[in-house]
Formats: structure tokens, C-alpha cells, sequence
């Protein structure tokens, strides 16, 4: 795990944490109280963006989050019951716990980005939605299309400036070509 983050700051955190936030379940204040409390335990919490495929892991989300209010999950088991994760934090304090944060503006928080660190069990392709493929495909092919373009519009200059017609026929024929591929590729979206 990434010692990069120290049980200070993970404590400092939470503590912020629990005085600018409500949680939707009381018993979610209770586990990060707990927490706070027991410096050995906190040195195997680890704060992540997503749980995805961690082993044992809380889920825990404020009022002013959309997501569910508590999941604890361990071992391809999951519960609701807050009770039965305490009972769990507290006999297995060695274990690694993953902890992801579910509140309004989450990740443009300093404090909460401060104690992320990445979920060791997810891959790159985790992090990238199809979504964020295409829209980079589409930069790609936009970036490579306008790179062309300019490219035959310096040698079609090049050809005029040396009053090569055949030259400056066929490279004017390419840039054509190129333009017409370009207008039947889907357009690359502004956000």
C-alpha cells in the first residue's frame, strides 16, 4: 500500500470530514469515529475513489450524495448492516480496508484528494468509460486530420511557389480527398 499517507493525515481528514458532512447512515459516523480512535487500525485504511474489486471494503455516502448510504463489502459478500462491518473493523485490524467516500463534490475536495490513493486491484482500463475512449479517438483522428491538412497546404505553397501545376494539382486533389473523409467522420464534440 502507498505509506505515502500518514496516519495523521488520515485522521486529520476524517475529522474534517465528519464536521463539514452528514451521513446518511449514523452508524457510518460511528465506524469513522472508531477509526479515528485507533491509530494501528487506521494505518491499514486506505481511501479510494472506487472500491471495484477490493476484497473488504466500506462504501459510505452523505445526504447530499445521490449513492446508497453504507455498503460494506468483504469477500464478495456485501451488507447494508453497519453492525455487522464494526464487528468485522474491529476483529480484523491487521486486514486492509478500502474506504470510498460518496459526498458533493468529492473529488475537488484538497482535504479528501490529500488520502486517496489508487485502488491497487483496478487496472487503467477501469478508469477509462468507453465514452472517454471515443471522445479520444476523436481527438486523435481531429489532431492527425488537421496535421495532414496543414502539411499538403505547406507543399500545395511549396508547388506554387515553384509554378509546378502537376504538383500543385495533385496535392490540391489530396487536400480535397482529405477534406471530403474528414466531413463524413463524426464531428469532434466541444464541453
Amino acid at each position: 500500500m502507498d505509506p505515502s499517507v500518514s496516519v495523521k493525515d488520515k485522521k486529520k481528514f476524517l475529522q474534517w470530514f465528519l464536521n463539514h458532512y452528514q451521513m446518511k447512515k449514523r452508524e457510518a459516523v460511528w465506524i469513522l469515529n472508531y477509526l479515528i480512535n485507533y491509530p494501528k487500525l487506521l494505518a491499514n485504511v486506505h481511501f479510494v475513489q472506487n472500491t471495484k474489486y477490493c476484497r473488504r471494503s466500506i462504501t459510505i455516502s452523505t445526504n447530499c450524495s445521490q449513492e446508497p448510504a453504507f455498503r460494506f463489502l468483504k469477500n464478495k459478500l456485501i451488507t447494508t448492516d453497519a453492525d455487522k462491518a464494526f464487528h468485522d473493523i474491529r476483529i480484523n485490524r491487521n486486514e486492509n480496508l478500502f474506504i470510498q467516500l460518496n459526498f458533493k463534490d468529492a473529488y475537488q475536495s484538497v482535504e479528501y484528494r490529500k488520502v486517496l490513493v489508487e485502488n491497487p486491484y483496478m487496472t487503467d482500463d477501469d478508469y477509462i468509460t468507453s465514452q472517454d475512449k471515443k471522445k479520444a479517438k476523436a481527438l486523435l483522428d481531429h489532431s492527425l486530420f488537421e496535421y495532414k491538412r496543414k502539411k499538403l497546404k505547406k507543399e500545395i505553397d511549396s508547388a506554387l511557389d515553384q509554378l509546378d501545376q502537376q504538383k500543385f494539382l495533385k496535392l490540391s486533389e489530396e487536400l480535397s480527398q482529405l477534406e471530403k473523409s474528414k466531413s463524413i467522420q463524426p464531428k469532434l464534440q466541444k464541453q
